[in-house]
C-alpha cells in the first residue's frame, strides 16, 4: 500500500431535520471515530471532516409539517446532533453546516467553475406542478400508491414500505403533500451533469483500479455502471438551499445530493487555510465512510464532480456499511423506531463505550445486522464486565494488596511466560490489520481476545494460591499481567476511548503511540499505579426492561396511526334510510352468553316494549358495568337467531382504528324511544 503523507476522512453529513441514532452511528460515525484515533495514535496526519447537511426536501417537509422556516429547523438539530457527537466521544476536527456563508461561496464557485467549463448539459423536462400551491414539487413533496407494493403512501423517490427507488411519474393516483390537490406536469429548465460521459472513465477507475473495494460497493457500483449512466439533473425549484448562481436561474437551488458533498471541502476551508493540501495533493489519502444508501453518490457522482472540475484529489476507498436494524424491525425516523443518542446518554450516563462497543462488535460490515437491547444487555455484562473489566480488576487488585501497588519485578520466565509475551505482539498486529483493511468487528474481536488472554493466565497461572510458596513466582506472572493490561489501553484507544482514559489514570501512564502496543516493558519495576475502580458494571433487567418497553409504546402507537380508516360505502336512497327505526333504548339486564367469549345477553327497554338483542361486546365491556346504560339501536331489523336465542335488533357501536368498539349514545338523557334521525 502507497505510504500517504496525510489522510482526509469524511463522514456522511447528516440531515438536520432530526436527532442521531444508533443506525447513524453503527454505519458510518462509530468505525469513522475508531479509524480516526487510529491514525492519530500512530503519529499520521489526518483531519476528520463531518457536518450538518441542511438543505433538501425532508427539512422543508419538517418545516411545514411543524409551522416554522427551514432555518429553524436545521438550528435546533445541528446544535442538538453537535453536542451529542461530541459527548459521545466522536472526535471530528471539525463539526459544519451547509448553511454557513463559506459552503454557500464554496458550492457556487463549484457549480460555476463546471458551468463555465461547459460541463452540465441545460434542458427543459416536465415535472410535476402544484397548481394550487403555486410551486414544482420535488420528489418528495409527492405521494401515490406504490405500484410494486400496493402502498398507498409512497414517496416520488422511494417506497418506504417495500423500499422500491420510484419516480414521480411511477405512482398511481399521485397527489401534492403541500396542498393534496392531483399535480399536474409543467415544463422547466434545469442542468444536468452527464454520468454517461464519465461512465468509460469510472469503469476503469473503479471496476479496474479500486477492487479492493469492499464488496458491497464494489457490486452495487458495478450494476449501476452495468445499467448505463444517465445524466443527472445539479438543480431543483426550491426556495430552501444554495442559489444555482447563473442568470436566468431564478427560484433553483442547487440540487442536495450535488450540494451535500461540497460540505466537505467547504468544511476543511472552515477549519484550516491550508485546506487545499488535503484536497489537491496526491499525496493525500482520502476516505469516505458512509451508510450503503449514499454508495452511489460518494462513489460514482461525486467522484465525477470532481474528476469535471480538474483539480482535486478523488477517494481512495468508500467502506460503505449496510443498514443496522432494531427489533428486527427497520430503523425509521418517521416512525420514531430508533434508539436515539441524545436519549441514549441521558438514560446511560457515563456508559459511552458500552455503546460504542455494542454496536461495532454486530457492525453492519457486509450485510444487514439487528441491534436489541437484550444483546446490548449481553455485550456488557458477559464481555465488557466478565472478561476485560474482570481481567484489570483482578490485577490492579492483586498488585495492591501484595506489593503496596508497586509494579513487582520480572523474573524468571517459564515457557508459558514467553508464549504470552509474544502473543501481546501478535494480537496487535492483527488488530491493526483488521483496521487497516477497515474490519472493524474483526479488529474488536482481536482486542478483546488480548483481554481473554490475560484472564486464562491468571486462571492458569492461580498467583492468590502461589503466592503462599512461590512468592517470587508470583512477581513474574503480576507483571505479566501489568504488561498486559497497559497494552490494553493502547489497543482498545480507538474502541473505547473513554474507559481506557480512565484505566491509564489507575495505571499511571501517559496516553501512548500505536506503535508502543506489542512492548511487553511498558511499565516498568516500581512504577506506581492507584487503586482501582470497576471499569464497567453490569447493566440490570429493569433498566432494559424500561427500554423495550418505550419501543413497544412506540410500535403501538404506530399501528393504531397507520389503521386504515373504513371506505365509504356505496350510496343509498333517502328512502331506504328512512326505512330504519333507529331509536334510543336503556340496558336494563345484561349476561355473558355461555359458551362463548364475545356475546352478551341484553334485555332493553325500547320504550315501546322491551325485549332481547344479543351483542358482539363482550370483549369490550363488562355486563354489570352497562346496566342503565342508554344506548343507540335500530328497532326493525328482522329477528335472528343467535347461539339458540332470539335476537331482535342492533346496537349501533364505533369501531376505532384499534378494533375497539364504542357504544352511540345521546349525549343527554332522552327518553327511551326516541327517534334518531
Amino acid at each position: 500500500m502507497k505510504n500517504y503523507k496525510r489522510y482526509l476522512i469524511t463522514s456522511a453529513l447528516p440531515y438536520a431535520n432530526g436527532p442521531i441514532h444508533i443506525g447513524h452511528l453503527a454505519g458510518v460515525y462509530v468505525p469513522s471515530d475508531i479509524y480516526t484515533r487510529y491514525l492519530r495514535m500512530k503519529g499520521v496526519d489526518v483531519i476528520s471532516i463531518c457536518g450538518s447537511d441542511e438543505h433538501g426536501v425532508p427539512i422543508t417537509l419538517k418545516a411545514r409539517k411543524e409551522g416554522v422556516t427551514p432555518q429553524a429547523i436545521v438550528d435546533r438539530y445541528h446544535e442538538l446532533n453537535k453536542k451529542a457527537f461530541k459527548d459521545f466521544g466522536i472526535a471530528f476536527d471539525i463539526y459544519s453546516r451547509t448553511s454557513n456563508k463559506v459552503h454557500y461561496d464554496t458550492a457556487s464557485e463549484f457549480f460555476k467553475t463546471l458551468y463555465d467549463k461547459g460541463e452540465f448539459i441545460e434542458k427543459s423536462s416536465e415535472q410535476y406542478y402544484d397548481e394550487e400551491a403555486g410551486c414544482f414539487l420535488a420528489d418528495r413533496y409527492i405521494m401515490g400508491t406504490c405500484p410494486h407494493c400496493g402502498n398507498e403512501n409512497a414517496y416520488g423517490d422511494q417506497c418506504e414500505k417495500c423500499g422500491t427507488s420510484l419516480s414521480p411519474n411511477d405512482l398511481i393516483n399521485p397527489h401534492s403533500t403541500v396542498s393534496g390537490s392531483k399535480p399536474v406536469l409543467k415544463e422547466t429548465l434545469h442542468w444536468y451533469l452527464p454520468l454517461d460521459k464519465y461512465e468509460p472513465w469510472l469503469k476503469k477507475w473503479i471496476l479496474e483500479e479500486h477492487t479492493e473495494w469492499k464488496t458491497n460497493v464494489y457490486g452495487q457500483c458495478k450494476s449501476w455502471i452495468d445499467q448505463g449512466l444517465q445524466p443527472r439533473a445539479v438543480s431543483r425549484d426550491l426556495d430552501w438551499g444554495v442559489p444555482v448562481p447563473v442568470d436566468g436561474a431564478k427560484g433553483k437551488v442547487l440540487y442536495v445530493w450535488f450540494d451535500a458533498p461540497i460540505g466537505y471541502i467547504s468544511a476543511t476551508k472552515e477549519l484550516t487555510p491550508e485546506w487545499e493540501k488535503y484536497w489537491k495533493d496526491k499525496e493525500t489519502r482520502m476516505i469516505h465512510f458512509i451508510g450503503k444508501d449514499n454508495i452511489v453518490f460518494h462513489c460514482i457522482i461525486f467522484p465525477a464532480m470532481l474528476k469535471a472540475e480538474g483539480s482535486f484529489i478523488l477517494p481512495d476507498n468508500v467502506p460503505a456499511n449496510e443498514f443496522l436494524n432494531l427489533e428486527n424491525d427497520k430503523i425509521s425516523t418517521s416512525r420514531n423506531w430508533a434508539v436515539w443518542l441524545h436519549e441514549y446518554l441521558e438514560d446511560f450516563p457515563g456508559k459511552q463505550d458500552v455503546l460504542r462497543y455494542a454496536l461495532c462488535a454486530n457492525a453492519p460490515e457486509t450485510k444487514d445486522n439487528d441491534f436489541t437491547w437484550k444483546d446490548f444487555q449481553a455485550r456488557n455484562n458477559n464481555e465488557l464486565v466478565a472478561i476485560l473489566g474482570n481481567f484489570i480488576n483482578r490485577t490492579l487488585v492483586l498488585t495492591n494488596n501484595y506489593y503496596e501497588g508497586k509494579v513487582p519485578p520480572r523474573g524468571k520466565t517459564d515457557q508459558n511466560d514467553e508464549d504470552v509475551l509474544r502473543e501481546i505482539g501478535r494480537l496487535k498486529n492483527n488488530v491493526e490489520s483488521s483496521l487497516e483493511n477497515f474490519r472493524f468487528r474483526e479488529a474488536l474481536k482481536e482486542a478483546m481476545n488480548l483481554a481473554r488472554l490475560g484472564n486464562k493466565y491468571l486462571a492458569d497461572a492461580e498467583p492468590w494460591k502461589v503466592v503462599k510458596t512461590d512468592p517470587e513466582r508470583v512477581k513474574t506472572i503480576m507483571n505479566i499481567s501489568l504488561q498486559i493490561t497497559a497494552n490494553l489501553t493502547i489497543i482498545f484507544e480507538p474502541f473505547l476511548p473513554f474507559s481506557m482514559e480512565k484505566l491509564r489514570g489507575w495505571i499511571n501512564l501517559d496516553s501512548m503511540r500505536w506503535d508502543n502496543a506489542g512492548n511487553t516493558d511498558l511499565l516498568s519495576s516500581g512504577h506506581q499505579i492507584n487503586k482501582p475502580d470497576l471499569l464497567f458494571d453490569k447493566i440490570e433487567d429493569e433498566a432494559i426492561t424500561k427500554q423495550v418497553e418505550k419501543l413497544l409504546s412506540t410500535k403501538k402507537a404506530n399501528e393504531a396511526a397507520s389503521a386504515k380508516t373504513a371506505p365509504a360505502k356505496a350510496p343509498v336512497t333517502f328512502d331506504d334510510f328512512s326505512r330504519m327505526d333507529i331509536r334510543t333504548a336503556t340496558i336494563l339486564e345484561a349476561e355473558k352468553v355461555p359458551k362463548t367469549t364475545k356475546l352478551l345477553k341484553l334485555k332493553i327497554d325500547t320504550g315501546i316494549d322491551t325485549r332481547t338483542i344479543v351483542s358482539g361486546i363482550a370483549e369490550h365491556y363488562d355486563p354489570e358495568k352497562i346496566i342503565g346504560k342508554q344506548i343507540s339501536i335500530i328497532a326493525n331489523l328482522e329477528p335472528r337467531k343467535i347461539k339458540g336465542i332470539e335476537s331482535q335488533g342492533m346496537i349501533l357501536m364505533a369501531e376505532d382504528k384499534d378494533g375497539k368498539l364504542v357504544m352511540i349514545s345521546p349525549s343527554e338523557k332522552v327518553s327511551n324511544g326516541s327517534t334518531i334521525k
